[in-house]
């Protein structure tokens, strides 16, 4: 058990441990004086520890199921050089807010296609973090676990795939977890991700393209690795949409060629991330209907989160140190119970500040847009001004709630 825990959770653990070394297993609680290289470090202590010749790796929240070994571990004998397995999130607390289930739907996104599509088509694929396996050859060959990203678990990914190691995502094998129900606890996540994402495409973007590689690999790896950039040019189109409302005067009618050309760019805009999520929900559930009806939420809050994300770009971009901040955990599923913080808190951030005037701001846009009707933007403030005031209000109520009930 690798632990740099810093509150209660150390006993817990100490405690576990220590009834199964009773037991008869081979089991170690390692504590770090220092947290150095936060969870990269934890990893590199780990992979000095470990015995095997693979390394099962699961965050505290995941819940392996018994035959985890059984179904992932023959995967490194099909074929040569197999580096990674990586297993399907599943989601324990799915239906425990209007929060959880909007993750959950993007998270099926990113499994059941994206994942899926990369692994199945030999393009660049990333471990997730957790719930995968590693072999422990595939990790000193590429350099073992490095800290200077925020994303630890996608730098190793690329490093062992431009040392010609092959990944394999199973979508079969899902490994139950618990999704943030608190959303600053989201926003750090999502910053970390974004933030950690932008460092490893300035860190290994120009060894790909210097690969002897083929173009849509290549690609695939600049989409991937650079695809919370999209967060800046949203925050950039919600400023600039008012005054273009204002300023300019449309004069085309519903059939000419730019209104037609328009009108399809916002409807594969729009519909182009929906259709992935409904696919996945097709896919992965047989209440894929009902599932669906939230789709409209994930829009919503992928819009709010843009300030938080736009905020961790930057960052990379700048090259402006962070360290890496868990994503606090409270064992909730079902709806309705109660978030005790204790000692775990994230620090209150005051971005929820912009995200309510910048919400205001979009709403007068799409008011100016109903006046004007000759402008498209409209329908897209409307999204933004509610994804920025849902995600700013439940960051202060939130914020100022030591104990929360939802």
């Amino acid at each position: 058990m690798l632990d740099d825990s810093n509150d209660e959770t150390r006993v817990i653990i100490a405690e576990l441990v220590e009834k199964y070394k009773a037991m008869g297993f081979n089991i170690k609680h390692i504590v770090r004086e220092n947290r150095s290289g936060f969870k990269a470090g934890a990893l590199n202590v780990g992979l000095k520890e470990a015995e095997g010749e693979f390394l099962a790796i699961f965050d505290a929240d995941f819940i392996p199921r018994k035959d985890f070994l059984l179904r992932t571990i023959p995967f490194f004998y099909e074929k040569e050089k197999v580096a990674l397995v990586q297993t399907r999130w599943g989601h324990i607390n799915r239906n425990y807010s209007l929060l959880t289930i909007a993750q959950s739907l993007g998270m099926d996104g990113h499994f059941i296609i994206e994942q899926g599509a990369r692994s199945w088509n030999g393009l660049y694929m990333n471990f997730n973090g957790t719930a995968g396996i590693w072999s422990k050859e595939a990790i000193a060959d590429a350099g073992g676990w490095h800290f200077d990203t925020l994303t630890e678990d996608l730098d190793l990914s690329y490093r062992v795939q431009l040392k010609n190691w092959k990944t394999k995502f199973l979508f079969d094998v899902v490994t139950p977890s618990e999704l943030p129900v608190d959303m600053n606890a989201y926003k750090s996540q999502q910053h970390r991700w974004a933030k950690g994402s932008i460092q490893t495409a300035k860190k290994l973007l120009p060894l790909v393209f210097r690969r002897k590689d083929s173009f849509i690999r290549k690609l695939e790896a600049c989409i991937h690795l650079n695809q919370y950039m999209v967060h800046p040019m949203m925050i950039i189109l919600s400023l600039l949409s008012l005054p273009l409302i204002m300023l300019l005067k449309l004069s085309i009618t519903p059939t000419s060629f730019p209104m037609v050309s328009m009108l399809s760019l916002i409807f594969m805009g729009a519909f182009a991330p929906s259709f992935l999520y409904i696919v996945s929900q097709i896919i992965g559930y047989k209440d894929w209907r009902k599932r669906c009806l939230y789709i409209p939420a994930l829009m919503f809050i992928g819009c709010g989160i843009a300030i938080n994300n736009t905020k961790a770009v930057l960052e990379a971009l700048l090259n402006k140190k962070s360290d890496f901040v868990r994503t606090p955990k409270y064992g909730v599923v079902k709806r309705g119970k109660s978030i005790i913080t204790k000692n775990y808190r994230l620090p209150v951030k005051f971005f929820f500040v912009s995200e309510i005037l910048l919400s205001i701001y979009c709403f007068i846009g799409f008011m100016q847009y109903m006046d004007n009707k000759r402008f498209l933007f409209g329908p897209f403030l409307l999204m933004y001004a509610m994804g920025f005031f849902y995600v700013g209000m439940l960051s202060l109520l939130q914020a100022c709630n030591k104990t929360v009930t939802y």
